[in-house]
C-alpha cells in the first residue's frame, strides 16, 4: 500500500517547510503531487552531502521544464526551496549490505515506479569486501527486481574518487557493472545501466568523495537523460497546468485575486491558500496565466519597470499578458524578463505582487499546486 500523505502538487511545485529541517535533512512527512514515483536510493551522494538536495535538485529542474511530474519517495528528506520534492532514499555512510537489508521495506512502503540506484562508494571506501562489491550488488538488484518486478531500475556505475588508490578500485568495480546490468536485462529484468562515474571528474569533488554543487548538476542531467531514453519511467509531460494554486516558496501563501473582485487593475496580493476561484489560475498554450476563465495576469500599463504592479485584466494576448514559468520556480514577464515578486520579500496576508528584475529570491519562487 502506498503510505505517503498526498500534499497536491504539480511538478514544478518548490515545496516550503521549515528551512533548518529542509536543508539539514531528516525524515518528516512526506510530501506527493500525484506524479510518477522515483526513488533516489544510495548512500550520501544520494542524499546530497556538502549540497544538500545533491542531484535531486537539477533532477527535479529539468523534469519540471520538461513537463514530467515526478514524486520523490523515500523515508529521508533534505534540501533547499529550489527541489520541489525532498524525499529520497539516501543513507550517508551506508553500504550496499545495509541498503540490501532494508530495501524491501522500502519498497513496499513507498512503491516506486522507478528506482535510481548509486551505491558502492562506502564499501570502497571503508575497504568492505571491495572485491565481492559487485557480487552484491547483483544480489540488491535482484531483490530490488524481484520486490517491484514493474519498476524500472537505473543502475549508476559510481562516481570518481580523488584518492588514486580508491579511484583504482571504484574502475574496477564499475567495470563489472556492465555485465551485471545485462544479466539482469537478459533475464527479462527492467534494468538499465548508467555510466554516471564518465559524467564527473575529480575537478567536481568538493572534498575529494562528495561532488560540487556543480558535479550534482552534471549527475542531474546524466540521470534525465537515461530517464528520458526509457519511456514511462517519469511518465508523460503535462500537456498544461490547469485550475492550479500559485503559492510563494517564501511565505506559503497564494497568489490571490483581492477580494476576490473581478475588475480590470485589481490588484494581486498573498493570501492564505484556500483554493476559491480567485486563487486558481489556468497557464495556456500562448503562455497566459488566467483566473476566472477570462481575466488574466497581466503587468499594469505594459509596465517594464522594477515595481510595476500585477494585476487582472480581460485577456487580450498581449506580451504583457504573457508569463514563463522557468525551471528554477520564478515567473517572468516574456515582454519586460521581470519576475513576478512579494514586495519587500513580504510573507504576511495582503502583500502585493509586482515584478522586479530577477535574482532568483525565494519571494520569486512560486509553487504550482492541485
Amino acid at each position: 500500500m502506498y503510505r505517503k500523505k498526498h500534499w497536491p502538487a504539480w511538478l514544478a511545485a518548490l515545496t516550503v517547510l521549515t528551512a533548518g529541517l529542509v536543508a539539514g535533512g531528516g525524515t518528516a512527512h512526506a510530501e506527493s503531487n500525484g506524479g510518477t514515483r522515483v526513488m533516489p536510493l544510495g548512500d550520501s551522494i544520494t542524499e546530497g552531502t556538502q549540497v544538500p538536495g545533491g542531484y535531486r535538485i537539477g533532477l527535479w529542474q529539468r523534469a519540471a521544464a520538461g513537463r514530467y511530474t515526478v514524486d520523490f519517495t523515500g523515508s529521508q528528506f533534505n534540501g533547499p526551496g529550489s527541489l520541489g520534492d525532498h524525499d529520497h532514499e539516501g543513507h550517508p555512510g551506508w553500504r550496499i549490505d545495509q541498503i540490501h537489508n532494508s530495501v524491501i521495506n522500502w519498497l513496499n512502503s513507498y512503491q516506486p515506479r522507478t528506482v535510481l540506484l548509486h551505491i558502492g562508494t562506502n564499501d570502497i571506501l571503508q575497504n568492505y569486501s571491495v572485491s565481492t562489491a559487485p557480487s552484491r550488488l547483483s544480489a540488491l538488484i535482484d531483490r530490488i527486481t524481484s520486490t517491484s518486478p514493474g519498476a524500472d531500475v537505473f543502475v549508476a556505475q559510481i562516481t570518481p574518487l580523488s584518492n588514486s588508490g580508491q579511484e583504482a578500485a571504484v574502475r574496477t568495480f564499475n567495470a563489472a557493472i556492465p555485465g551485471i546490468v545485462q544479466s539482469k536485462v537478459n533475464a527479462g529484468k527492467k534494468v538499465h545501466l548508467v555510466n554516471m562515474h564518465d559524467a564527473l571528474t575529480t575537478a567536481d569533488l568538493i572534498d575529494g568523495v562528495h561532488p560540487t554543487a556543480t558535479g550534482y548538476d552534471k549527475m542531474a542531467a546524466t540521470w534525465y537523460s537515461a530517464l528520458q531514453s526509457v519511456p514511462g519511467s517519469i511518465g508523460s509531460p503535462s500537456n498544461g497546468r490547469q485550475n492550479v494554486l500559485i503559492a510563494g516558496a517564501q511565505s506559503g501563501r497564494c497568489l490571490d485575486v483581492a477580494g476576490a473582485a473581478t475588475a480590470n487593475g485589481t490588484q494581486i496580493q498573498l493570501w492564505d491558500c484556500h483554493g476559491g476561484t480567485n486563487q486558481r489560475w489556468t497557464y495556456t498554450a500562448s503562455k497566459q496565466l488566467t483566473v476566472y476563465g477570462n481575466k488574466c495576469l497581466d503587468a499594469y500599463g505594459q509596465g517594464t519597470a522594477n515595481g510595476t504592479r500585477v494585476i487582472i485584466w480581460d485577456c487580450n494576448g498581449q506580451a504583457n499578458q504573457q508569463w514563463n514559468l522557468n525551471a528554477n520556480g520564478t515567473v517572468s514577464s516574456v515582454q519586460s524578463g521581470l519576475c513576478v515578486d512579494a514586495a519587500g520579500y513580504g510573507t504576511a496576508n495582503g502583500t502585493l505582487i509586482h515584478l522586479w528584475a530577477c535574482h532568483g529570491g525565494t519571494n520569486q519562487q512560486w509553487a504550482l499546486r492541485n
